[in-house]
């Protein structure tokens, strides 16, 4: 139900599916911009402990959220009054969950922000919402937003992109504030596409880092997976330009770079000899790069999509290939155009 305060801008109610660390981060943007905002997580004990602590014990466990968000396991009543509804849902898990919310999505704006691809279908999550929904406004959210930065209130920038000019102007009314900047764009496949595939690259940063890779390395490697993955996505039908902004290289930079990237710290714990198995189980979250590797190898494959990076880390985690030959392997056929997509 929208209401008016007394400053005159709109509140919304704001409904969250997902309590990782990145729904758990956006409830708090949205409460502290006023909003009513209704959080929707599997875990009893985690809702206690927004409700009564206002902190996710499980993800953010080092920070205090708005104390206005209200967590509930009902998703029907979390659902019941929203306008907006933003999923943040592991891409394994999406469709199901929007199965599960049903018809008390009809009719509302719905944003994911799932940065994933769906395991067989190769179905984005904008996708699936069209597929299971009959009548709703969509819109993806993507960027550089690590949550653990967000729920600090460190400058950050992120991108909602719909083909509804009036949803993303409602999505940054409600999230933009002083220290989260929500910028605009109308390429919903290309940024929800960047979204996905800069994952793969994270763990491909977290080996080298782990097996010491010097500076060189990683301006090099981080140049050629930003040509790589725009390269398979101008294949699909994305706007190659989305790819210069902060869906695609801004995102590709933070998770390349940062150990609070959970695909990063995946590759770092697989670049110091541990299992895949270990690797995930030491995260203790979701790693999409790994899900979306398969994927975009198998597609890549089927399109005759040039993708040597991809080719190289499927076959370390896939195949038993020789991590400590990574690099140099991925390299050894690299085409030698440096600029593909160059505007004349």
């Amino acid at each position: 139900m929208m209401m008016t305060p007394n400053n005159g801008s709109k509140q919304y109610t704001i409904a969250i599916l997902g309590g990782g660390s990145f729904g758990t981060a956006l409830s708090d943007i949205s409460a502290q911009n006023g909003h009513q905002v209704k959080l929707w997580m599997r875990s009893e004990e985690q809702v206690k402990g927004i409700n009564q602590d206002h902190i996710n014990h499980r993800y953010l466990p080092d920070y205090t959220i708005h104390p206005s968000v209200q967590a509930s396991t009902d998703i029907q009543a979390t659902l019941s009054e929203a306008d907006l509804v933003l999923i943040a849902i592991p891409s394994q898990s999406f469709r199901s969950v929007v199965q599960l919310a049903g018809n008390a999505l009809e009719g509302k704006m719905v944003i994911s922000t799932t940065k994933g691809i769906e395991p067989e279908t190769f179905d984005l999550m904008s996708e699936i919402l069209f597929e299971e929904l009959a009548s709703i406004r969509v819109g993806v959210l993507s960027g550089p937003n690590l949550a653990k930065e967000i729920v600090a209130k460190a400058v950050t920038a992120t991108v909602i992109a719909s083909e509804d000019a009036e949803l993303c102007e409602i999505v940054q009314k409600v999230l933009h504030s002083d220290y989260f900047r929500v910028y605009s764009n109308h390429d919903v496949y290309g940024v929800e596409l960047a979204g996905a595939l800069k994952n793969i690259y994270a763990i491909v940063s977290g080996i080298g880092a782990a097996m010491g890779m010097g500076e060189n390395t990683k301006s090099m490697l981080i140049t050629r997976s930003l040509a790589e993955m725009s390269r398979f996505a101008v294949k699909l039908g994305a706007d190659p330009m989305t790819f210069l902004g902060l869906a695609g290289v801004g995102d590709l930079v933070a998770t390349c770079t940062s150990s609070l990237s959970r695909n990063f710290r995946v590759g770092y714990a697989l670049g110091q000899g541990k299992s895949l198995t270990e690797a995930e189980a030491e995260l203790g979250q979701v790693a999409e790069g790994v899900n979306t590797l398969r994927q975009v190898r198998q597609k890549a494959v089927e399109l005759d999509v040039y993708m040597p990076i991809v080719e190289a880390l499927h076959k370390v985690i896939f195949e038993d290939f020789d991590v400590s030959q990574l690099v140099k392997g991925m390299m050894l056929r690299e085409q030698k155009t440096d600029v593909e997509f160059m505007v004349r």
